[in-house]
């Protein structure tokens, strides 16, 4: 795929959604899913919001912000590649909790490692001190 620079695009049509769909094009083409065993962005993000003590279907549904029947879809999945555990809740069997494997603790180290270069990158494009800007309005915008 060929990408679209910002400056390809009418001024008075560079709105946020475009300009943060092209930076995540760039993550989406750090991670070729052939290296990652067929794994996607999505798969990391639920994989890496699994806390240590495990977390309910239904919980983890609510911080990806997916619907329950989605993430549960995405739990089977993680759990048949061996990145999750899915077990009963200790309090009611229906409840489902789900943990990391070590091979789900290996991806999210992976998944970090190439985010840092991917930010590398960007940092090396912008210099240091906007780069700390960004990622401060960024991280700003995302706890609203």
């Amino acid at each position: 795929m060929v990408p679209v620079k910002s400056s390809d695009i009418p001024e008075g049509e560079r709105h946020v959604a475009v300009l943060l769909g092209g930076l995540l094009q760039g993550v989406r083409d750090a991670f070729d899913p052939v290296e990652w065993g067929g794994l996607r962005q999505s798969h990391f993000r639920v994989i890496s919001s699994v806390p240590a003590g495990g977390i309910s279907v239904t919980e983890l549904a609510e911080r990806v912000g997916m619907t329950k029947q989605g993430c549960g879809q995405f739990v089977a999945q993680l759990v048949a590649s061996g990145h999750l555990t899915s077990e009963p809740g200790p309090v009611d069997a229906r409840v489902r909790i789900v943990r990391r494997t070590p091979l789900g603790e290996e991806n999210v180290v992976a998944v970090t490692a190439r985010m840092d270069m991917v930010e590398q990158a960007w940092r090396e494009r912008v210099g240091d001190r906007r780069y700390a800007t960004f990622r401060k309005v960024l991280e700003q915008l995302a706890d609203a």
